[in-house]
């Protein structure tokens, strides 16, 4: 009987055991919560599905936010100029090589009608002239890693309104002053309120041509410096070949109007020349001597040394950006100057032309200035446009020019990337 009771009290004990290693392991019991549970199971999936709801709001209301100030900040990029193409509009003209590129066709050139500007002269409105082909007037320069963007006009106005534009150089730095100002006016309504100032007419010899764009206050002007520095007459003791000096120590007498400008654009270049140096009896002059057998490279790189002095002394580039243009290649057939080496379209390559010791002296000179100075390298861009100078389709017909170009045409690239500096400047704060 007693054997009887303690076999009962340990399959009682057992029964216990079980059933206390079932509820510590939660393996089996329905009313566990483990992690096999049909109801842990639902609450699992639900908690998943609420993240990932989040997660697909916060990536739409991103989206949708972006969206927004795409669309709202776009305009205000894009109020200044408007581009062609968007594959590489956003890359900095400051980070490329705006120079190396390609001429392209583009049927929205020209960009203005040289008839119906006021300030074009006669010799070089070539279709005006009886010029034919228009093919010359549709070339857009592409550069190779950028855009250049296409300007609207009323933007650029607004951005010049109270300032002062001033081109200094030769006969090819009023080129690109009448140019500007043709651009300019294609966004003006009343065409009388862009005069020149003095009511002169547009001339070859005149020092000085400042034209006003009244209803927007602000002025381009042109200074005839063809050397830059200053010319000098005949030194006591001179032989009598010299008839005429050019001081490359001294700045033309009429750079103290060139100061107080926001844009001051120089080029010099084309009158660096035998033919308007030595033939003529003008010989340099540094100080009170005469440097006669000075090569005229040589005289060029002082001079431009005397020009960069100048301009560090005496300009405020917090207030104004200067330019520097370099050398501007023409074509002509030979060194007679009597034909014109002229084609019907850009040239694939430039023949050499792109070489030129004064593009080179600019960018040396530039380069070891202590103040910024932006030069404008066309001189291989424009080597590829033999079609665009003046030929034979000047107010003299007789005299053929393959050294000016044609308007509309190669001057209006040259605006076109001045003013896209100016856009993309903030120092200047347009």
């Amino acid at each position: 009987m007693i054997d009887m009771m303690k076999s009962l009290k340990r399959v009682a004990s057992l029964k216990r055991s079980a059933s206390i290693n079932r509820r510590a392991l939660n393996v089996t019991s329905p009313r566990g919560l483990s992690v096999l549970s049909p109801r842990v199971s639902r609450w699992s999936g639900v908690s998943r599905l609420f993240h990932i709801l989040v997660v697909i709001g916060f990536v739409i209301s991103s989206l949708i936010a972006i969206g927004c100030g795409y669309m709202f900040v776009l305009p205000s990029l894009s109020q200044a100029f408007y581009s062609y193409g968007a594959s590489k509009t956003n890359v900095s003209l400051s980070s490329c090589n705006i120079f190396n590129g390609s001429w392209v066709l583009d049927d929205s050139y020209p960009l203005y009608n040289a008839t119906e500007c006021p300030f074009v002269e006669q010799g070089f409105n070539c279709l005006g002239n009886g010029r034919d082909d228009k093919d010359y007037l549709r070339w857009r320069w592409k550069p190779m890693d950028c855009v250049i963007p296409r300007l609207d006009v009323q933007s650029i106005l607004g951005m010049l309104r109270g300032k002062r534009v001033v081109f200094v150089g030769d006969s090819m730095s009023r080129t690109q002053w009448e140019s500007l100002i043709c651009l300019l006016m294609t966004g003006v309504e009343d065409k009388k309120s862009v005069y020149e100032v003095n009511g002169n007419k547009i001339t070859k010899r005149i020092r000085f041509l400042g034209v006003r764009f009244s209803s927007f206050n602000f002025t381009v002007e042109f200074f005839r410096s063809v050397f830059l520095v200053q010319p000098g007459g005949m030194p006591r003791h001179a032989p009598k070949r010299v008839k005429s000096t050019l001081k490359l120590d001294k700045l033309d007498n009429i750079s103290s109007h060139w100061v107080n400008s926001d844009v001051l654009i120089f080029n010099t270049g084309q009158w660096w020349v035998p033919g308007k140096l030595f033939d003529t009896g003008c010989y340099f002059q540094v100080r009170n001597t005469l440097k006669l057998g000075m090569p005229i490279s040589a005289a060029y790189r002082t001079a431009l040394g005397t020009w960069a002095s100048w301009v560090e002394k005496n300009i405020n580039t917090n207030r104004t950006r200067v330019f520097f243009r370099s050398f501007e290649p023409s074509h002509w057939s030979d060194q007679t100057r009597r034909f014109c080496n002229m084609t019907q379209h850009p040239l694939s390559e430039a023949r050499g032309r792109d070489q030129n010791v004064f593009s080179d002296t600019i960018l040396e000179v530039a380069k070891n200035m202590t103040v910024p100075v932006t030069v404008l390298h066309i001189t291989s861009m424009t080597a590829l446009r033999s079609d665009a100078h003046v030929g034979n389709w000047s107010d003299s017909p007789y005299t053929p020019d393959c050294s000016h170009w044609c308007l509309p045409g190669v001057p209006d690239v040259w605006n076109e990337i001045v003013l896209s500096y100016l856009l993309t400047d903030y120092r200047l704060h347009f």
